[in-house]
Formats: structure tokens, sequence, C-alpha cells
């Protein structure tokens, strides 16, 4: 294949999953008009429309739809392999794409991919922060971040930092007008900030205590599905709400929130890092893997060993951030 045809392959590839000819172009660095260009020299030669296209959209053709679902997984291989051969000649360079939650790039944004990048200046690092669990595969992401819990069982996964700890906590406005709750059960006499599921779904506060598991469906009136959102209706008064406690960990600590039922909260799974098992792990994938090992102890914040490659942890609470699967991951490399 000439590098033209890498080129076009690569354009009709991006065009189809972000959906439309401007945010491939973004993308890729090139004007709008080289986009068009090679999407119609390739179907020009392929004799056949690839997209539908109208003023306001752009959408696969049914041959559009099985010509990416074939290109697809080739055109991984050969950016892998290609990376590889990079890699080999001592450098690092190219594009790193990762999905994950807001609140794990919190986490890794300073101690790891800051630092990658001053040590690696050839690469680009483009993070998407979304709470639905997406196939990073089709989406064209190299990995993603997501609750050890959460992670697809056939994809390798690299665990970092530590357990994720959880609050319920409320302003002390709030509760001077109404009683603490000493137990889960109290809270059907509170206002909860309720939190709902990418999928739609409501969460269901989980508490475990010597042994005892419950879950408690919150009443309240508002129903968010966004981590911040929930902090603010909290510090303004609006009830109680259940809250990863790195997000409140200043406000806990100056007073404008405080936390309740504190013996009642289980410990969670913390983030891993996954990807997909195949044969040539990109190099810009494989150093940023190393560097998130290495700064673990950064990240969990307190001392301790750089994270192993395990398989997926047991724990069961997920905030509204991704859906599980019970299959396990593989070990990381």
């Amino acid at each position: 294949m000439n590098r033209s045809g890498l080129v076009e392959l690569d354009t009709v590839a991006a065009v189809s999953r972000l959906g439309g000819f401007r945010a491939a172009a973004l993308e890729l660095g090139v004007s709008a008009t080289s986009v068009s260009n090679a999407v119609a020299g390739l179907e020009a030669r392929l004799g056949v429309r690839l997209f539908n296209r109208t003023t306001r959209s752009v959408s696969l053709s049914e041959a559009g739809e099985q010509f990416i679902a074939a290109i697809e997984p080739a055109l991984s291989d050969i950016h892998a392999a290609m990376a590889a051969t990079i890699s080999r000649r001592g450098r690092t360079a190219g594009t790193l794409r990762l999905n994950c939650p807001a609140e794990a790039v919190r986490q890794i944004l300073v101690p790891v991919v800051l630092e990658f990048q001053r040590r690696y200046p050839e690469v680009r690092v483009d993070i998407v922060t979304e709470a639905q669990l997406v196939d990073i595969v089709a989406k064209g992401f190299d990995a993603g971040i997501r609750t050890r819990d959460a992670v697809p069982g056939d994809m390798i996964a690299v665990p970092f930092g530590a357990d994720l700890r959880f609050v319920v906590v409320g302003s002390p406005a709030y509760l001077r007008d109404h009683p603490a709750p000493v137990k889960p059960r109290d809270l059907m006499a509170h206002r909860c900030v309720r939190a709902r599921w990418p999928s739609g779904a409501l969460y269901r506060w989980e508490f475990a205590k010597q042994g005892r598991t419950l879950t408690i469906d919150a009443p309240g009136s508002l129903t968010l599905d966004e981590p911040s959102l929930m902090r603010d209706a909290a510090l303004a008064g609006a009830g109680l709400a259940y809250m990863w406690e790195a997000r409140v960990r200043g406000d806990l600590a100056c007073g404008h929130l405080v936390s309740v039922l504190d013996d009642w909260i289980p410990s969670s799974p913390g983030f891993c890092l996954y990807y997909p098992g195949r044969r040539n792990v990109p190099a810009t994938l494989r150093a940023f893997i190393d560097m998130l090992r290495s700064n673990n102890d950064a990240i969990a914040g307190k001392p301790g060993k750089p994270g192993k490659p395990v398989g997926k942890g047991r724990g069961k609470k997920r905030l509204p951030n991704g859906r599980g699967n019970s299959r396990q991951p593989r070990r990381g490399p």
C-alpha cells in the first residue's frame, strides 16, 4: 500500500468514528478540503459511495459500514507495527488517545500525563473524558481508564492508585436543620441528591458494616448525573450527596461540607488503565504504562510499591462512570 492509500484509509476511518469531515480534519491536523478530497479519491477508486452526505450530516452507507468493519482491525495492526518499529530505533512519538472519567484524569494529570509530555515531547496526548463506558477499539482509543470492576473482561488491565473512598456529605447549614443520620435507614428522613447512571438508571447508595451490606434508594427531588453538580448542590444546602472523597476533600478540610455515616462507607476498587491484547503494543502506550507504574506512589498519595498488573478487583461499588463486565481482564505485560 502506498502512503497516499494509507492516508485515505485513516481519513475514512476518522470521518466514520467522529461523524463528520470537520471533526476528522481537526483530529488529523489537515483542512476539511483535504479530508473531502481523500474520501472522494478513495470512493472513486473503489467505485462505491462510502458516505451518505447532506448539508447537515454525514453517515456511512451500507457499503461504507462493511468497508470500515473490514479495514479497522488492519489499520490498528498497521499503526501498532509502525509504532513498535519507531520504538526500536529509540524514538517515542505520535498520538496517545485515552478515554476515561474526569476523576481518573484528576489523579494522573500532574504526576503522569504532564511528566510524560515533558519526557516525550514528540508525543501528543489526546484525552476524552466521559462517564459512559465506550468500546475503545471501535472509537479509536489506545487505552481506557475505568474502575477495576468496570474493565471489560477481554482487556489487559494495569491497576494504579489507591482504592477509592466515598463519603456522604452535607453542608453545615443543612445539618443544622436536619439531625445527622446515624445509620443508613435514617436517610429516608432526609433530602438526598440522587445520582443517575449514564444508562439512565438511578444509583442506589451502598453501605457496609461488620459484614452487613445494604443499598438505599436515597429519597430526594433532585437527580443529577455529573459529580461536580452534586458537589455544588450539597454546598448550597440542597441535601446529602454520596461523593468520591477526593472531589470534596478540600470542602471537608475547610468545613464547607461535613461527612456523615463514615463507619458505614465501604472502600471501592481503584482505577485501571486497560487496552486490547494485541501483539504490537504501541510504543507511546508502553512508555505511558511504564510512567504510570513508576509514579504510582504519587498517584496513591502514600508510600507503596508501584502498581503491578493484576486481574479485575472484586469490589462491587460503581458510581455512575460506566457499566461493569463479569469477565475478568487479563494481566498486563
